[in-house]
């Protein structure tokens, strides 16, 4: 039986919750003002809380930042109940970490869907990821922070691009972070002799544009569409106004600015020692871990061989060339500018 935790000072209201909620197959707990609520939420180990927002003593959102830096509270899924609909509200409980806001008066059907679908969620997450506090939590803040980056870049501007579009260009300042909807995208750099390396690669669920706009200083890459893509415009203030006020969208950038120069780091040593069959193979299994989408045994991807060169850091003919061995020795497929993975493990071998 999942434990639920009641945190209302109106006394028919709170009533009135548990014992709908009673009915419903919950062990109910109550608690009549903010103060109480949190400290019995740190004492219990509940499977949700409900909590008003204007109460006295500690407002429901004093409860909601008390609870998120408990590590024994952080991730428990917390439901506002408010009579109160202002968008200012709303938006200062999302960004505190709260998963739903239900108004006064509500509809019984519509508050124990609420609940079922954010319990749900929080199975989903047990399940899905590493059976250990440490993980449980990351992945917990992980889809917070990507619950409200989606919010923020839903209703926004959206652009199509078609394939070989310019983004943004090396040295330009940026005016907005970009979301990707649809497509994909490349990160490339020019040397001063004109040769391209491409840098990063983009696709639905990435943001560009961030790390020049968070150090304010022209974008250290231009950018270019690889398939026909769709992309959301979120304004830098907006951005940076969600970035600076809620901690888990701060800390998976934190993270995402750390990874990317891991891996830039490795890119640059592989391009350095290892030798041409090692980065083309290297590239494939890069695209197929960025872009495949299904669980097929092969993957496709149609790709300029100029692009390719551009990812591999040599010229066109050389990848040419160690794509006609690769098909030879039937690790890949070609039709065209298509290629198609036949063997992802004998790639991977190759540069392990």
């Amino acid at each position: 039986m999942k434990k639920l935790l009641i945190i209302e000072d109106n006394l028919e209201v709170r009533e009135n919750l548990a014992e709908i909620l009673e009915l419903s197959n919950y062990d109910v707990t109550t608690a009549e003002n903010g103060k109480i609520g949190a400290s019995k939420a740190i004492q219990g180990a509940f499977d949700l809380i409900i909590c008003d927002v204007m109460m006295p003593e500690l407002d429901g959102f004093g409860v909601l930042r008390i609870l998120s830096k408990n590590p024994l509270t952080a991730n428990i899924p917390f439901i506002f109940l408010t009579a109160k609909v202002e968008k200012t509200d709303f938006r200062k409980g999302m960004n505190l970490g709260a998963d739903d806001y239900i108004t006064k008066p509500f509809d019984d059907a519509e508050l124990l869907e609420a609940i079922e679908l954010r319990l749900k969620k929080g199975e989903i997450l047990k399940q899905q990821f590493d059976q250990n506090t440490h993980g449980l939590n990351s992945f917990i803040a992980e889809a917070r922070a990507r619950e409200a980056l989606t919010h923020l870049a839903e209703e926004r501007e959206t652009r199509k691009y078609p394939k070989k579009t310019t983004l943004y260009e090396e040295g330009q300042y940026p005016k907005a972070v970009y979301f990707v909807n649809a497509g994909k995208i490349k990160g490339i750099r020019s040397s001063e002799y004109g040769k391209e390396l491409t840098t990063n690669l983009y696709k639905q669920g990435d943001f560009l544009g961030t790390i020049a706009l968070l150090k304010n200083e022209p974008y250290e890459e231009s950018t270019e569409i690889l398939e026909d893509a769709e992309l959301s415009i979120i304004p830098k203030k907006e951005f940076l106004d969600l970035l600076y006020t809620n901690r888990d969208v701060s800390h998976r950038f934190i993270r995402m600015l750390a990874n990317d120069l891991a891996d830039k780091e490795t890119r640059l040593i592989k391009l350095a020692y290892d030798s041409v069959r090692k980065r083309v193979a290297d590239a494939l299994v890069l695209l197929q871990e960025k872009y495949q989408t299904d669980k097929a045994e092969q993957f496709s991807i149609s790709l300029l061989r100029d692009d390719l060169a551009s990812i591999v850091g040599t010229a066109k003919e050389t990848v040419i060339r160690t794509l006609r061995d690769f098909k030879a020795e039937g690790l890949i497929e070609l039709e065209g500018s298509t290629i198609t993975i036949l063997d992802i493990e004998g790639l991977q071998e190759m540069y392990n």
